[in-house]
């Protein structure tokens, strides 16, 4: 990367508004649920994707753009479960997570948090869903990672330059396109999300390999 590309990394405020509403992904085979989160995150202000599965969950991301934060289930029959959709947004990008599921296991919350997530939420056995605590989570969360620095769209555009697509892992400089490795796309956009600040080596590697 040239010096100018990194400027334009460290200058991103510059070059590009932070999107004055934060997109968050809600993924859960239940309608109920979807319905219920949604409306309750909408009115606080938030703009809200709902996706029934986690192939829609991917087709969305490539569409739209990553999210600024995902909320997340586990079980999501028949197709991939919740910790290969993690995994696989992983792959491209350190989008914040929240896990919201049944699953109450000791060993499968561990692998949650350890592994995915920022944080795990369990779905109450009988009785409504805590709202409330749901909010303030996703709150809590966001306000922990910090305001991603760029409109978060399919294409993010740097500057004059350089666009991102973290979905598709590339880049085009001055119009020419150039393949990332899942790596380079995970520690770029993690370098992206705090552009203007100063990224320790240890936060990077942690957020990179989480394990």
């Amino acid at each position: 990367m040239t010096t100018h590309q990194s400027k334009a990394l460290l200058d991103g405020n510059q070059a590009n508004q932070a999107e004055a509403v934060q997109k968050i992904l809600v993924v859960d085979d239940s309608d109920v649920i979807l319905r219920l989160v949604k409306h309750a995150l909408e009115r606080e202000g938030y703009d809200v994707w709902t996706a029934v599965s986690g192939e829609e969950a991917l087709r969305m991301v490539e569409k739209h753009g990553v999210p600024h934060l995902a909320i997340v289930d586990i079980n999501m029959p028949p197709g991939m479960d919740g910790f290969e959709l993690c995994r696989r947004l992983h792959t491209f990008c350190d989008v914040p997570i929240i896990m919201l599921s049944a699953e109450q296991e000791e060993a499968t919350v561990a692998q949650g948090l350890d592994r995915y997530a920022e944080d795990y939420i369990v779905k109450p056995d009988d009785g409504p869903l805590r709202i409330v605590e749901l909010t303030s989570r996703v709150g809590r969360v966001l306000r922990r990672m910090g305001t991603f620095g760029y409109a978060l769209s399919p294409t993010i555009n740097v500057d004059a330059r350089l666009q991102v697509s973290f979905a598709k892992r590339h880049i085009f400089v001055h119009g020419r396109e150039i393949s990332l490795t899942p790596t380079e796309t995970k520690i770029l956009y993690v370098l992206m999300r705090h552009a203007g600040r100063t990224v320790a080596t240890d936060f990077l590697l942690q957020r990179v390999w989480p394990l």
